[in-house]
């Protein structure tokens, strides 16, 4: 896909890993719209990259669905859509404040879902589109005391595995990022400010050097590189490939039953059904 004139919303566009994307965007030509709550960060973001800012708080549903809308009169259609936005949990399942939970779950899973149910239409109609999302390794292996966290991503893999199959057919295209630990500000908060038992976790995974932490600016031409060449899957670190293989064979194994299988990605259920 060029991206040289496209225009491109990154949620969660104010720091770390989304402003990192919102750079590499505007550094292949695209015009770049960042989205978050956090204004100060958020505006300095668009100014960089000279590109737009918008404030939204992705864990309000009403904002959501205002905001591909919003987007789309104020700065004109979207081609790349990049659900980045997050927010970490490390607390176990049986002591987590459920406010973080439903937190967790609208921002990492549910305003995704739903930004795509509002940005496909438009892409569709105008045969040209791609859609990034921002999971984990934590979406295809559980780890404890990020129970939440882990249950998120994974249904956000869920979710691209499902609308890739139904964009077959189509020509727009999805990118599933899955990347370990990030060098940002939100890893350090986990190291930092997590219990006894997340640290103990850490320390082993550091042990073992199967987690080092990504430079979130070469993540970031990574997912712009895959975006170019419409490429379906991020993963790092490279070292967890089998990892990676072995937890895309379900899948993999569903596409081939499938093959063959003529799908529209606008049907709908008969009137009454």
């Amino acid at each position: 896909m060029d991206l040289d004139g496209a225009r491109v919303l990154v949620t969660g566009g104010s720091r770390g890993i989304g402003a990192a994307l919102a750079r590499a965007y505007a550094a292949a030509g695209a015009d770049v719209v960042v989205a978050a709550r956090s204004e100060g960060d958020l505006r300095a973001i668009a100014d960089e990259v000279g590109g737009h800012a918008v404030v939204v708080d992705l864990a309000d549903p009403a904002a959501v669905e205002a905001l591909v809308p919003g987007v789309e009169a104020d700065f004109g259609p979207i081609d790349v859509l990049v659900n980045n936005a997050g927010v970490e949990t490390v607390d176990m399942a049986a002591v987590i404040d459920p406010g973080d939970v439903r937190t967790a779950t609208r921002v990492n899973l549910e305003a995704p879902m739903v930004l795509t149910r509002y940005v496909l239409p438009g892409m569709l109609e105008r045969g040209r589109g791609h859609i990034v999302y921002l999971s984990s390794i934590a979406g295809s292996s559980g780890f404890p005391s990020m129970a939440t966290y882990c249950a998120t991503k994974a249904g956000v893999n869920g979710f691209v595995a499902a609308l890739r199959m139904e964009l077959k057919g189509s020509p727009i295209r999805t990118t599933l990022v899955a990347p370990g630990p990030v060098d940002t500000r939100m890893w350090d908060a986990i190291e930092n400010s997590s219990s006894a038992s997340t640290k103990r976790v850490i320390d082993r995974l550091n042990l073992l050097r199967l987690t080092p932490k990504a430079d979130p600016d070469r993540l970031a031409r990574r997912v712009v590189r895959a975006t170019s060449r419409r490429t379906r899957h991020v993963r790092t670190p490279r070292r967890l490939s089998v990892n990676f293989m072995l937890g895309e064979a379900p899948q993999r194994m569903t596409e081939g039953l499938l093959v063959g299988v003529r799908l529209d990605p606008t049907d709908t259920r008969p009137d009454g059904a």
